[in-house]
């Protein structure tokens, strides 16, 4: 990865850890210990992890955004999708609808400041 990072890229990246901090901690608290939806929540966690390292050093960990892209993609494909309609869920779908932002924010951020060959 080459180029500069603005603060308002870091803004975004810190934004995208506190995002996936507040729901995987919402959803872990509300789901029974041991569940799916338990072990979902820690992964969500996780991922706000990731995208605070992401946040100090953006061109040192921009390459973990790939999988946080992957991640995100998924969920707005499997979740998003459903409850974007009529008789979904409208929390999950705007929640969902956040993930879709970021994953939009995450493609932009790396092909913005791919290597170029």
């Amino acid at each position: 990865m080459t180029g500069h990072v603005t603060r308002g890229w870091k803004a975004f990246f810190w934004a995208a850890s506190l995002y996936n901090f507040a729901i995987g901690i919402g959803a872990f608290v509300a789901a029974p210990w041991g569940s799916p939806d338990a072990v979902s929540a820690v992964l969500i966690v996780c991922f706000g992890i990731v995208y605070a390292l992401v946040a100090r050093d953006p061109m040192r960990f921009a390459p973990m955004l790939i999988a946080g892209l992957v991640g995100k993609a998924m969920v707005v494909l499997m979740v998003g999708l459903p409850n974007w309609r009529a008789g979904g869920d409208p929390a999950l779908g705007a929640i969902v609808a956040g993930d879709l932002l970021f994953a939009t924010g995450f493609a932009l951020f790396l092909w913005r400041h791919a290597r170029r060959a």
